[in-house]
Order: C-alpha cells, then sequence, then structure tokens
C-alpha cells in the first residue's frame, strides 16, 4: 500500500501553498516531513486525506483515491486539537471510534489498554477540558490511533509535551510501525526526525527543497562537522583551510569542515599544541542540512 503524490499543486487565489510535490511513501515506513511554518505541510496533509481537493496532481494510496470508503482504514492527529471540552474522555473515544467501524465494547477494550500505557487510567471517566495541554495531546493522539490504522497522519504530534511524554509518543509511534502501519509525520524537532525517519522529505514556500534517503541525503551533503575539545586556545582554526563554519564553546570549538581531508590536516596542525580532549568527526546533522537549504525563514 504505496502513497503517492503526483505533481501535486494547490493554489488559494493567486497564493500557491504546494508546488508540484511529488513523494513516493513506502509501505510500513515512518516518513518525515519537515518545513517551517507556512511551507505547506498541513495543506499536503489535507489533500493526502481528502479534506482539500488539489488544484492539480494526483493523490493515491494503493492506487486508489482516498474518500469514505477508506477512512477507517486512516488515522490523523491534526496540529489543532479537535477534542469536545464538555466530553468525558471515554465518551469522546467510544464515539470517534464507533465513526471508525468498531464497536463499543471492543473501543473500550483498547481505549483501557491505551490509557494504561500512557500512564493515565484514572482519566477514562474525566472531563477533556480538566485534562492538561499534554494529558489532552495523549486523548487525542489515542482517538487517532484506536482503530488501528493503516496509515497514520501525524502533524506535529510532539508539540507541546515535556521530555517524558514525548518518549511515550515516540515508542507508541514506533511500535505502530512495527506493527505494519505506514506514517507520515510533521515536526519542528530534527532530533525527532533523525532518529525515526528512514525517509524525508524538506518542504520550502511549497516545493520540495531536499527529498530522499536520510543516510543518502547525508552523504551527499558532503560537508563534515568536527568537534574538538583542548585545553589550549583553538580559535586559528576559524580562518583554516577547508573550515566552512566555526563557533567556539567552553569547551573548544565546533566546525564545519569540506571533508574527511581537512580534520586530518587539522589534527595534524595540533598535535603537539597540548592536550585534546576531544577529537570527533561527525556526519552533518539534518538541522545543518536544513539551515543550508531553507536558510534563515526556518523559525
Amino acid at each position: 500500500m504505496v502513497l503517492q503524490l503526483e505533481n501535486v499543486s494547490k493554489r488559494f487565489g493567486q497564493f500557491t501553498a504546494v508546488n508540484e510535490l511529488s513523494l513516493l511513501i513506502p509501505e510500513k515506513e515512518m516518513f518525515g516531513f519537515l518545513g517551517a511554518n507556512g511551507a505547506g505541510k498541513t495543506t499536503t496533509f489535507r489533500m493526502i486525506l481528502g479534506l482539500l481537493e488539489p488544484t492539480g496532481g494526483k493523490i493515491t494510496w494503493d492506487g486508489k483515491l482516498i474518500d469514505y470508503s477508506t477512512s477507517h482504514l486512516v488515522g490523523y492527529l491534526p496540529e489543532e486539537r479537535g477534542l469536545y471540552p464538555k466530553l468525558k474522555v471515554r465518551e469522546q473515544i467510544v464515539y470517534l471510534a464507533r465513526l471508525r467501524g468498531m464497536q463499543k465494547a471492543e473501543a473500550v477494550k483498547a481505549l483501557h489498554a491505551w490509557l494504561e500505557r500512557f500512564k493515565i487510567p484514572e482519566y477514562e471517566n474525566k472531563k477533556i477540558e480538566e485534562l492538561s495541554k499534554g494529558n489532552q495531546q495523549k486523548i487525542q493522539f489515542i482517538a487517532a490511533v484506536i482503530h488501528k490504522p493503516k496509515l497514520l497522519i501525524l502533524d506535529e504530534p510532539f508539540s507541546g509535551l515535556d521530555p517524558v511524554n514525548v518518549e511515550l509518543l515516540k515508542e507508541a509511534v514506533v511500535s505502530l510501525k512495527e506493527n505494519g502501519a505506514t506514517i507520515v509525520f510533521s515536526s519542528h524537532r530534527m532530533e525527532h526526525v533523525e532518529e525515526m525517519c528512514e525517509h524525508l522529505c524538506i518542504l520550502h514556500k511549497g516545493s520540495p527543497v531536499v527529498h530522499g534517503e536520510l543516510k543518502e541525503i547525508k552523504r551527499t551533503f558532503g560537508k563534515k562537522n568536527l568537534v574538538i575539545h583542548a585545553d589550549f586556545s583553538l580559535d586559528f582554526l576559524k580562518n583554516h583551510f577547508g573550515v566552512l563554519k566555526a563557533k567556539a564553546t567552553a569547551q573548544g570549538i565546533h566546525l564545519q569542515i569540506e571533508g574527511e581531508m581537512i580534520a586530518e590536516q587539522i589534527l595534524k596542525e595540533i598535535v603537539g599544541k597540548g592536550f585534546i580532549r576531544k577529537f570527533e568527526l561527525e556526519e552533518p546533522s539534518l538541522n545543518d542540512i536544513f539551515i543550508e537549504k531553507v536558510g534563515d525563514s526556518y523559525e
């Protein structure tokens, strides 16, 4: 069940929100969607779900359009939360699960399992408005996955959560993928995408500026990061040949360099000058790549 977008565009009057976007999202994989605010991520999600009609192009899942006949196979966690504040958690989840074709008893059983997993069983009969923002987020997540969707779309699933709850939710997302779901998620947090996704797309003003396998994207970026901690000044390295960026730290210096050969040259130059506590060559981070491709427009 491959999710495919072919030359998809969406225009609102004169404004183009998504421009000729083509993506192939493999089955049973986690796909990361990155971009600054206004890049077109949410608009793309709404088109995938059939909530918005593309101005041009085609979106198919397993060769078919996504519509009401497939809605029981799809889960969606919107960035803007949409729970009924006056309803109790149990009423809310059972109602939404019934809309997805589940029986009441089956929905209650699944709800209990999820509440236990998220360490909030006591919230079953609480009204949504009585819960903290983080716990409302967990309930919204349960609403998106209660019916065991085959395709799950998560729009900023970790926003507003503390680190403990981020880990809980991340574990849940990974287990859904391991059980066969195809997951597409957007995030502002590069490290989450880096940790969880094999493929990704960076959108900028509605167009993909980077798209492909994470390993390959990093390899073709070419540049490396070099971290040096030493007991002597490393400021002279800022002007070294092959150094593209330099940032002094309390322990030493962080450099972005053109490649491994430059690291070798730098090592030869600093050996013998004093005690070196750390000399580490790292792959470029997704953050480095994002900033290079999207620039200062990222918030």
